[in-house]
């Protein structure tokens, strides 16, 4: 018996050991919840705390204790081998020995995110970045995307959420936090597989084609921008919003963040960057390493391409473009102003007109033109009227050549934020400072509208030559636009000159009650001045042969003009418009002529059109556009010197044009007039056109 007892006692050591170690192990494993609650509960019968809710986010850090049997050892060396991972930025891994559960007591205790056990409440949402350092953050853990980096660290949080206030914290306040880097890989490797986008499991974050607002990288460049201001281009300065960013846009953000903290460092600033930016930089230059050397590569380029032009430029200040009419045009029916059958031949012609824009601060534009006409009029032996002359060629009644010659020279500046000036120095025109109110038609020539009278209300043309002109805005929806201008401002001599001579004085009130609706008021006071438009009764002062005045005199005249204009979009393919002009047109003298003599008077001209058009018929950037107007017409006179229109007749134009290219348009198109020179006399003039334009 006694042989038997004392080998038990020489096992005995041997087996208790082993039941300790066993006993502690399953109780670390399994019961940390209620050793949690214990310690707890300890606390609250010193405290004398009233509810248990209350405890989680008001126990103080230093008496709270880790939510793990750790012992006090094994926290420290945590704590010290994270933080020389900060230090070092190295790869390596803190795995904790056993993820407790959680207890239903402590606030936020998610250990999966790697977020502290308590968050105390004491602590500031906004504390300063600089000290908040989290438990764990591997510099390095491939792409799975490591929970402990902080995902968001403006200080916009509310109390509410002690979960993101943990992330704020002091790191000398926090308690060790543990994490189970098998359940982090798990949830990011599963991330984004749910049934909305049931699309496969993507096991790399590189696969993701979008960055997304709740992704840790969005939210990390998200407090980067917020506070070091890298990315400029946000109206508030931040980088906020729920749409995704594709990996090349995300990176693009990235790369300005890059630039402004190595510029912090390069400078020494005292806003210098925090470890825990310089943490969360690294990551983000790896994870998205391959989209930050593609967008480099791609800048590079363009700075390549930059210099090489630069260093081939035409100026610093001056940029050249222009434009290229090739018109084909003909008469395929009618009878001209005199009553005899029109000449059918086919005429081919161009007009080439170089622009050189010189900008001296960004806001001023002095513009320099280079023209050459060599199509000649209709008006001058095929028409005789100057009712349906095409806009592009030499103009009513002009003969075709092939001279470079300067047109239009002006100079525009701003003077404030509403106010805008323009000095008119040679072929100044109306539609320079004017809205005409005529989208879609008033390409001067180029694009729209085929004729003189389709391209603008025929009162805007009793001004042209050298002056001055004003624009201003009273706001978005009114704008007043006031011009003078000179017909024959540099000649010098008796008659003539800036004051002397033929002028136009031109005043308008623009109204745009919305994006797709405008509406135009104008008056112009005139001297010597025709519209060379609609018929030849209506341009008397200057066409007296047409009436058998043997005379190459012309008339004094001065006149008093008043239009209003109309458009109005109804939607994104159909547009209305239309105008109507009255011009009371005042002989000045008396004239006597081998043929007969003209006495003083007053005649009375009115013009109208509707327009239709029809923006991307067929084709995004093609117009189709139709107009049925009266061109000017003498509907009145004083005395029977002065001569009248008994008719009427009516302009329908037509055109469809064609984009081929950005610069390339074909635009084939039809005129016909009813009545030629106002005259039922006379029958239909039918007009062919086909238009080409190149722009450069």
């Amino acid at each position: 018996m006694s042989k038997f007892l004392w080998k038990g006692l020489l096992v005995s050591p041997a087996v208790l050991a082993a039941s300790l170690v066993v006993s502690s192990t399953a109780l670390a494993a399994e019961q940390p919840g209620e050793i949690a609650a214990t310690d707890q509960a300890n606390q609250l019968q010193l405290a004398g705390a009233a509810t248990e809710a209350a405890k989680s986010e008001t126990a103080k850090p230093e008496t709270v204790e880790p939510a793990s049997l750790a012992s006090k050892s094994t926290v420290e060396t945590i704590e010290k081998e994270s933080a020389n991972l900060y230090e070092g930025f190295t790869n390596d891994l803190i795995v904790p020995v056993a993820e407790p559960a959680k207890a239903p007591e402590v606030a936020a205790a998610d250990l999966g995110e790697t977020k502290p056990a308590v968050a105390p409440a004491n602590l500031s949402v906004e504390q300063p970045v600089a000290e908040q350092i989290p438990a764990v953050a591997p510099a390095n853990l491939s792409e799975t995307q490591p929970a402990a980096t902080p995902t968001n660290l403006s200080a916009e949080k509310s109390p509410a959420q002690p979960d993101q206030i943990s992330q704020s914290t002091d790191s000398i306040a926090q308690p060790p936090a543990q994490s189970n880097v098998l359940e982090q890989i798990k949830e990011y490797t599963t991330e984004g597989s749910s049934s909305e986008n049931a699309a496969g499991q993507v096991t790399s974050v590189s696969q993701l084609s979008d960055v997304r607002p709740t992704d840790w990288a969005f939210q990390a460049l998200q407090s980067l921008v917020e506070r070091y201001g890298c990315i400029a281009g946000y109206p508030d300065g931040t980088f906020r919003g729920n749409r995704a960013m594709t990996r090349y846009e995300f990176a693009a953000g990235l790369n300005a963040c890059l630039d402004k903290v190595s510029e912090l460092i390069q400078g020494g600033s005292r806003s210098l960057a925090t470890r825990e930016d310089l943490a969360s930089v690294q990551r983000l230059q790896e994870e998205f390493a391959a989209e930050l050397a593609t967008l480099r590569g791609r800048v590079d380029a363009l700075e390549a391409r930059a210099s090489e032009l630069e260093a081939n430029q035409f100026s610093t200040t001056t940029k050249l473009n222009g434009e290229v009419i090739f018109g084909l045009a003909g008469i395929a029916r009618g009878e001209d102003a005199e009553g005899n059958e029109a000449d059918k031949a086919t005429a081919f012609g161009s007009r080439v007109r170089i622009n050189f824009d010189t900008s001296f601060s960004g806001e001023d534009l002095l513009r320099t033109r280079l023209q050459v006409l060599n199509l000649g009029a209709f008006s001058t032996e095929n028409t005789k009227t100057a009712e349906g002359e095409l806009r592009f060629n030499v103009g009513p009644f002009g003969e075709a050549n092939n001279i470079v010659a300067l047109d239009a020279l002006l100079y525009q500046f701003p003077i404030g934020n509403r106010t805008t000036v323009i000095l008119e120095a040679n072929a100044g025109a109306a539609d320079d400072f004017v809205n005409t109110v005529n989208p879609y038609f008033d390409g001067d020539g180029s694009y729209g509208a085929l004729s003189n009278f389709g391209t603008r209300n025929p009162v805007y043309y009793l001004l042209g030559g050298s002056g001055i002109a004003l624009r201003h805005e009273f706001g978005e929806k009114l704008e007043l636009s006031l011009g003078y201008l000179a017909g024959d401002a540099a000649n010098p001599t008796r008659g003539n000159g800036l004051f002397n001579g033929s002028y136009g004085a031109l005043a308008q009130l623009t109204f745009k009650p919305s994006d797709s609706m405008a509406l135009g008021l104008t008056y112009v006071n005139s001297y010597n001045l025709i519209t060379n438009t609609g018929s030849n009764a209506s341009n008397f002062p200057q066409r007296l042969g047409s009436f058998g005045f043997d005379s190459d005199t012309t008339l004094p005249i001065s006149s008093n003009s008043y239009g209003a204009q109309a458009s109005w979009q109804l939607n994104r393919r159909f547009a209305i418009g239309g105008w109507a002009g009255y011009t009371n047109q005042r002989i000045l003298s008396n004239l006597a002529t081998p043929t007969g003599s003209v006495q003083r008077g007053d005649q009375k001209v009115w013009n109208w059109a509707v327009t239709l058009a029809f923006p991307d018929l067929l084709k995004e950037g093609n117009v189709a556009g139709i107009l049925v107007g009266m061109e000017p017409r003498v509907t009145s006179s004083t005395n029977r010197t002065l001569p009248e229109d008994k008719d009427t007749s009516l302009h329908v134009e037509g055109f469809y044009q064609f984009k081929l290219s950005d610069n390339i348009s074909i635009t084939p198109g039809l005129i016909w007039l009813t009545a030629p020179d106002h005259n039922k006399n006379n029958s239909d003039l039918v007009i062919g056109v086909v238009r080409t334009t190149f722009t450069f």
